[in-house]
C-alpha cells in the first residue's frame, strides 16, 4: 500500500496540540513564568530545570535567616508538592550545558535531552570570585543562595572578627549579618563611600554611621590584596593594597555577579553581559525568551537596554515572558523596580536605575533623612530615599509617564514634594 504523506500546518499544530515549555532556572523569574504558563495553558507540558538542590525560596529573606532573625520555614516558598499540584515537572540538581535552538532541545550535564516548543532562560548568575591569593580559603563566603546563607550562619555564630568586601547591596547584607551576630567587623571599600555610584559621600555617611554603631567599621580607599591562612588553610587575615592588615576568621565577599552566559556558547542567541531581549522578553529567536538577572531587556522607561534582577522586577519579567510565550506581543514589560534595606533604624529604598543618568539632584533633611534622584534627558530614571520613603509613589509615577522635569530639580527634592508643585504638563495627575 502506498504511504500517504500528511503535512500539518505548523500554526494549526500549535493551536490544537499541547505545547511543550522548558524553563531553565527556578528562581522567582522561572517559577512565576511556570505559574503563569499553567494558568494560560492548562494542557501544556511544563518542565523546570535547575542546578539547585531545592525548590524556590525567598532570596530576600535569606539574609534575615543568616542574621539569626528567622527560622528556615518562612524562607521556602514552594515545596515539591507545589509543582506536582500544577503538573509541572521539576528537575533538581540538573545543570543545562547545551542549547540547540535549531533542534529545539536543551541538554543537561548527565546527557538528558529535553525537547521544547518554547524555551525560557532564567539562568541568573554566579558570584564573582575575588582574583587574589587564598580567596578560596576556608572561612571565605559568597552570599547568593539559601545554602550560602546556611553556611554563613553556621560559621558566623562562632566567629570573633570579620571582614566584608563589596560596597554594594549584597555587601551591606553581609555587613549587617556580622553586626546582627555581634561579630566585630571591618567593611573594606574601594572608594570613599558605600555604593558610591548611587550615593554621594553625604548620603552614604548615614549608612556609614549606622554601621559604626553596630561595630562594623567602614574602611575607605581599601580592598584586598591577598588573604593569609593558617596551617589548615583557614583564613586569618585580610591584607589590603595599602599593606594594612585586618584579622578575620570570617570573610564575606560580594563584588558582583558573573552572569551564566557560558551555555550560550555555540549558539547565535544574542548576548553581551546578559541575554538581549525586547520589551516582550523575547530573544532574537522566536521561540526563546529570557527573564530575571540574565536579561539585558529593552527598558521602555529608560529608552535603552537595562539589566535589573531585583526580586519584583524578576518576578514581573517571568510573568510577562510567559504571557508572550503563549501569545507574543500580548503584554510589554514596563516596570519600576525597587530594592529596600531593613537593617537599620531608618528605612532605605532604591528604585529604577539610580546609578544611571546624566544629571542628578539630592538633598539632606536630617541625620537620617536624605534623597537623590538620577535624571537622564530631563526625566527621572531612578533614585535613592533614606529615612522618608513617602515620595516614592510620586517619583515612580513621573518615571512611568516619562514626565520631563527639566529645570525643576530643586522642586523635586522639596521635603514635602507634591506632583502639583511641578510646572506645566508635569503637574497633571
Amino acid at each position: 500500500m502506498k504511504e500517504i504523506a500528511i503535512h500539518i500546518n505548523p500554526e494549526y499544530k500549535r493551536r490544537v496540540m499541547s505545547q511543550s515549555y522548558v524553563i531553565v532556572g527556578d528562581g522567582i523569574a522561572g517559577a512565576s513564568a511556570a505559574e503563569t504558563l499553567r494558568e494560560e495553558e492548562p494542557d501544556a507540558d511544563i518542565t523546570i530545570i535547575t542546578d539547585e538542590g531545592e525548590p524556590l525560596y525567598n532570596r530576600i529573606l535569606i539574609k534575615e535567616f543568616a542574621k539569626g532573625k528567622l527560622p528556615e520555614a518562612p524562607i521556602s516558598i514552594h515545596d515539591e508538592s507545589w509543582y506536582d499540584d500544577r503538573d509541572v515537572d521539576l528537575e533538581l540538581d540538573t545543570l543545562v550545558t547545551n542549547i540547540d535552538p535549531e533542534g529545539h532541545t536543551v541538554t543537561a550535564h548527565d546527557g538528558t535531552e529535553y525537547d521544547y516548543d518554547k524555551l525560557l532562560l532564567a539562568i541568573g548568575g554566579t558570584p564573582t570570585q575575588l582574583p587574589v591569593e587564598n580567596s578560596d580559603a576556608e572561612g571565605i563566603h559568597h552570599f547568593w543562595t539559601f545554602q550560602d546563607a546556611r553556611d554563613i550562619k553556621e560559621h558566623i555564630e562562632g566567629a570573633d572578627n570579620s571582614v566584608v568586601i563589596g560596597a554594594g547591596l549584597l555587601g551591606i547584607d553581609l555587613a549587617a549579618i556580622t553586626a546582627a551576630q555581634e561579630v566585630e567587623g571591618k567593611y573594606l571599600m574601594r572608594g570613599k563611600a558605600w555604593w558610591r555610584y548611587a550615593l554621594s559621600e553625604e548620603g552614604a555617611e548615614i549608612i556609614h554611621e549606622a554601621l559604626r554603631e553596630r561595630d562594623v567599621e567602614p574602611v575607605f580607599d581599601s580592598g584586598v590584596d591577598h588573604f593569609e591562612v593558617d596551617e589548615n588553610d583557614r583564613v586569618t587575615t585580610a591584607v589590603d593594597p595599602n599593606g594594612d592588615r585586618y584579622d578575620a576568621d570570617f570573610v564575606g565577599i560580594a563584588i558582583g555577579l558573573n552572569f551564566n552566559t557560558e551555555i550560550l556558547g555555540g549558539t547565535d542567541i544574542e548576548y553581551d553581559n546578559g541575554i538581549y531581549t525586547d520589551e516582550f522578553m523575547r530573544t532574537n529567536h522566536d521561540d526563546i525568551f529570557a527573564a530575571g538577572d540574565i536579561t539585558e531587556f529593552h527598558d521602555l522607561i529608560l529608552g535603552d537596554r537595562a539589566q535589573n534582577g531585583a526580586w519584583g522586577s524578576a518576578k514581573e519579567q517571568g510573568t510577562i515572558a510567559a504571557k508572550n510565550m503563549v501569545d507574543y506581543g500580548s503584554e510589554e514589560f514596563r516596570w519600576v523596580s525597587s530594592y529596600s534595606i531593613t537593617h537599620f533604624d531608618f528605612p532605605f529604598l532604591s528604585f529604577g536605575h539610580p546609578t544611571l543618568g546624566d544629571d542628578h539632584v539630592e538633598a539632606k533633611y536630617s541625620d537620617t533623612e536624605w534623597r537623590r534622584l538620577a535624571i537622564k534627558d530631563g526625566k527621572i530614571v531612578g533614585g535613592v530615599l533614606i529615612g522618608d520613603l513617602s515620595p516614592q509613589t510620586k517619583y515612580k509615577k513621573l518615571m512611568r509617564e516619562q514626565v520631563d522635569v527639566s529645570g525643576q530639580k530643586e522642586v523635586l527634592v522639596k521635603q514635602d514634594f507634591q506632583l502639583d508643585d511641578l510646572e506645566g504638563a508635569a503637574a497633571e495627575q
